[in-house]
């Protein structure tokens, strides 16, 4: 698949890692949560020699309008309203309790009350489990499977993962 800037993830992974965010959908507390996080340390991964990309369930004019809140729409975003790259990388439909489990109430109070990421309209398939990896020439070299919606990943230690040298 393309980016929204018309380069596909093989040719951003050349040379470089890429770190693939898969998105909930918008409206999402964790969504916006995952936005705010990975534009605070934006900068940090970056110096990795790690480049942010992510993957969304909406039209790219949608997300354009989204990212723009989060200071995040120059990035690099795949657009998969089909959830076809959700699938390519196995991230699964979620259940009712790695949704709407206690744990993950707990952690909407405070992310949606105590941090401000307050639940919007859902835009996207809201069963849909997010998940994180780090992409090097074409390779899968790290990845971050959520449990349950509201886990957090590290995401500036997944953008440190070491390349692999070949050895001939």
């Amino acid at each position: 698949m393309m980016t929204n800037k018309g380069v596909s993830l093989l040719e951003l992974s050349e040379g470089r890692k890429v770190l693939l965010v898969f998105l909930r959908h918008f409206g999402c507390t964790f969504c916006r949560e995952t936005l705010t996080e990975l534009l605070n340390i934006r900068e940090e991964i970056e110096n990795e020699d790690t480049e942010i990309v992510l993957v969304h369930q909406m039209n790219d004019e949608y997300a354009d309008q989204i990212l723009k809140i989060y200071h995040m729409d120059d990035l690099q975003r795949i657009s998969d309203p089909g959830l076809h790259l959700y699938d390519y990388f196995h991230l699964k439909k979620g259940s009712w309790s790695q949704l709407f489990g206690f744990k993950v109430w707990w952690r909407a109070i405070v992310a949606g009350i105590f941090k401000g990421h307050l639940v919007g309209k859902e835009q996207g398939d809201g069963w849909q489990m997010p998940g994180v990896f780090v992409i090097h020439d074409g390779e899968v070299i790290s990845k971050f499977i959520h449990k349950y919606a509201s886990d957090r990943p590290d995401y500036l230690n997944l953008a440190k993962t070491q390349i692999r040298k070949a050895v001939s």
